[in-house]
């Protein structure tokens, strides 16, 4: 499974390519299967319909857990490093882990859950949160892990999509500086979702909680009535294991499915190789367990392959702007995986924080979310990496499961702001608007794949119809990445961004529909539009254009301003309020009603000089006015 040289890279990638099925059948034979598989791979990608390994029987937390229990059982399998570090850090071994795994595995069985029943997980970034994910996957229960920022009404579309049974949560969570208070959310979302039969709640704050007779339990008091005696329950290659909901171009997110069997062969492959771990070594990803750069580089992939990974609850400026640094320090972390906006956060507070640690343990640095930029990309080497740190730049998606795109650290020459070349199993191809291939070098076009891997998304959930036109149908037999990209003279890829109706805030994708909705939402709202532009520490703020039935006075303004971003936080979350909010009387539409986005972002970039031919829009004048008010 291990790369080591450039050459093997290339052997290996030429034989996942001539032969796939042979190249992923061996790289699978290294896992537990308690049936092996009889077909390796079926696909076409026009219904879609992908399935890898038809009839291999297996159990995920089998792999990530009890095979490594007999040689490292007493091995740190998970770092738990606390928002104030002031509070004791928490090291589970293996033998721990799989222990408490084992009980709450059992605790949601005692409360009903069954295999594919769905179950919902909002919950600070604690051990527990691991614990919740994986003993789901022992019970051949379907986790959807909702991000601990999200909002009631985000968190209820969620669980009522997939009508699950049970809610996992915390009476609060601890971020930063603030207290946010997950239980009293839980409790508004839960108003309109009659699917959920039980909700159980972790102690972390000690916040005052409403707690519901008949529905609501303590994760403590649940614990007292189990043992730790829970079979694995044997799951088909292709069953549900989770459910991760992502931003579309529609206001309704999408339920992202992956399945056990490919999901577990690729989330491994891809971290052995891309981070080339060794063992011993630490691993520390940044992420959100609620996002799927945590699902797979801080929960799947790194168990599964008998690392060490930190999970880490606080964010990088708290109490100060070295907090990376200290844990980096404290606990001699080998790998940093972290995204470009942290990076460029902590780049403007300048290097005392930075200094003052001993980051000689870091081996190697990589970089997840969105394209990294070259000034951050320079600082992360030259600072952090002290010029000796191979940075791992990857590109992938929530829809593919793992890294597709990147270095394979101290093995591939790195170019800053390039994710470099595919991993062995991936073809890209790039293809101009109307689907036709771009060969050679030196080309950009419209990122897509050409083949399946085992990590590729398989539906979305309770809508397949909505997964083909999505990612499909348009380019009929490629899968659409929605990016940008260009290759340059040496084969290398480097992602350009977004192609579609999609933002990429912080490294996470926000669909502009999604946050006109809300907007569109708040009282005196008419219409709205909403683009990205260049954003120094996100990499791409949120612009709104906003029409009101009233133009609000200059004294008004700024009032309706706070009260749109209320409205938004209050529907998605805090992380999708607008940057900038310009009222407008119009939007420049065609005759048709559509409205011309590419305008609107151009202002909202500061580039007015060419925005091409305006005279065949409903109202031309209205473009001026824009021009004139932009922020």
């Amino acid at each position: 499974m291990r790369i080591r040289t450039f050459n093997e890279y290339q052997e290996a990638y030429k034989h996942s390519v001539e032969d796939p099925e042979s190249f992923w059948a061996e790289i699978a034979q290294e896992f537990q299967w308690r049936k092996p598989w009889t077909k390796t791979l079926q696909w076409n990608f026009d219904e879609p319909n992908v399935k890898w390994f038809t009839g291999g029987k297996l159990n995920i937390t089998e792999n990530c857990l009890d095979r490594h229990l007999l040689t490292q059982g007493d091995q740190p399998a998970i770092i738990w490093e606390p928002n104030d570090p002031n509070e004791a850090s928490i090291t589970l071994t293996y033998r721990m882990l799989h222990d408490q795994v084992c009980r709450f595995a059992n605790v949601l069985k005692r409360n009903g859950v069954v295999k594919g029943d769905r179950v919902c997980i909002y919950m600070p970034m604690v051990p527990e949160l691991a614990i919740a994910v994986l003993a789901c996957a022992r019970i051949g229960a379907v986790h959807s892990v909702v991000f601990g920022g999200f909002s009631a009404q985000s968190i209820a579309d969620r669980i009522n999509d997939a009508q699950c049974k049970v809610v996992v949560t915390a009476d609060g969570a601890y971020r930063g500086n603030k207290e946010i208070p997950l239980k009293s959310t839980v409790d508004d979302a839960l108003i309109g979702c009659p699917s959920v039969r039980k909700v159980i709640v972790l102690t972390r704050t000690r916040t005052p909680v409403s707690m519901l007779k008949g529905r609501d339990i303590w994760w403590e008091q649940e614990l007292k009535q189990v043992t730790a005696d829970c079979p694995a329950e044997e799951m088909d290659a292709e069953d549900m294991l989770f459910i991760l909901y992502t931003s579309g171009s529609t206001g309704k997110p999408k339920g992202v499915v992956h399945t056990c069997g490919g999901y577990m062969v690729y989330a491994a492959y891809t971290f052995q190789n891309v981070f080339q771990y060794e063992p011993g070594d630490i691993h520390f990803c940044t992420a959100d367990i609620g996002w799927i750069t945590g699902h797979s580089y801080i929960v799947y992939g790194p168990l599964a392959c008998g690392a060490t990974s930190i999970i880490f609850e606080g964010t990088p400026t708290y109490p100060d702007y070295g907090r990376f640094w200290d844990i980096t320090d404290k606990h001699k972390v080998n790998i940093l995986y972290t995204a470009p906006t942290a990076i460029r956060s902590l780049m403007g507070f300048g290097l005392d924080k930075v200094e003052n640690h001993d980051l000689s343990s870091l081996r190697v640095l990589g970089s997840v979310g969105e394209p990294i930029n070259e000034e951050a990309w320079h600082w992360y080497d030259d600072h952090i990496g002290k010029n000796r740190c191979p940075i791992v730049d990857t590109w992938w998606q929530t829809e593919t499961g793992g890294i597709l795109i990147s270095p394979l650290a101290s093995i591939t020459k790195t170019k800053p702001t390039y994710a470099t070349l595919p991993l062995p199993g991936i073809q890209p191809i790039l293809v101009d608007e109307n689907g036709k291939e771009i060969e050679g070098n030196g080309v950009s076009g419209n990122l897509c794949m050409k083949f399946p891997w085992p990590g590729i998304l398989r539906t979305t959930y309770g809508d397949h119809e909505r997964c083909r036109q999505t990612y499909f149908a348009t380019y009929p037999g490629l899968y659409f990445t929605g990016d940008g990209c260009l290759r340059d003279e040496d084969g290398y890829y480097r992602i350009t961004g977004r192609v579609d109706d999609v933002l990429n805030v912080s490294g996470h994708r926000i669909g502009t529909a999604e946050v006109e909705n809300a907007i569109n939402m708040h009282t005196g709202v008419v219409e709205s539009a909403v683009v990205g532009y260049p954003h120094d520490i996100k990499g791409q703020g949120i612009y709104a254009y906003v029409i009101t039935d009233q133009q609000p006075s200059d004294h008004d303004a700024d009032l309706t301003k706070r009260d749109i971003l209320a409205t938004v936080t209050r529907v998605i979350g805090p992380i999708a309020k607008p940057d900038k909010i310009q009222f407008v009387t119009g939007l420049p539409k065609t005759r048709s009603g559509k409205i011309m986005r590419r305008i609107l972002r151009k202002i909202a970039e500061g580039d007015t000089s060419n925005l091409g031919d305006t005279t065949t829009l409903l109202d031309p004048a209205v473009v001026d006015e824009i021009k004139e008010g932009a922020l």
